[in-house]
C-alpha cells in the first residue's frame, strides 16, 4: 500500500489534469490556503505552515506544468503545416 502523501499527490495531480475539475480544485486549494481551518492550524509555528507550504508548492508546480504544456501544444498547433506537392522528376519523363 502506498503511503498517504503519495496517494494524495497522485489524486491531486490526476484531478488537476482533468479539465472538468481543474478550476474547482484550484479554487478549493486557494480557499484552504487562506482559511484558518487547516489540518495543522497556522497559529502553531512551523508545524502549522508545513501543510500550507506543501500544498502551495504542489499547486504552483502542477499549474505551471499545465501552462507549459499548453504553450507547447499551442506552438505545435500554430506552426503552418507543410503542403506536400507531387514531385515530378523532369529527367524521367518521356517525351514522344
Amino acid at each position: 500500500m502506498q503511503n498517504v502523501a503519495q496517494s494524495f499527490y497522485d489524486w491531486y495531480r490526476r484531478t488537476l489534469r482533468s479539465p472538468k475539475y481543474r478550476w474547482l480544485l484550484v479554487a478549493g486549494t486557494l480557499l484552504y490556503l487562506i482559511s484558518p481551518i487547516d489540518i495543522a492550524p497556522d497559529f502553531i509555528p512551523i508545524v502549522g505552515w508545513i501543510d500550507d507550504a506543501a500544498l502551495a508548492t504542489l499547486l504552483v508546480s502542477e499549474v505551471s506544468q499545465l501552462f507549459l504544456e499548453f504553450l507547447k501544444n499551442r506552438k505545435v498547433n500554430s506552426q503552418p503545416q507543410a503542403v506536400e506537392s507531387p514531385h515530378v522528376d523532369v529527367a524521367s519523363v518521356e517525351v514522344d
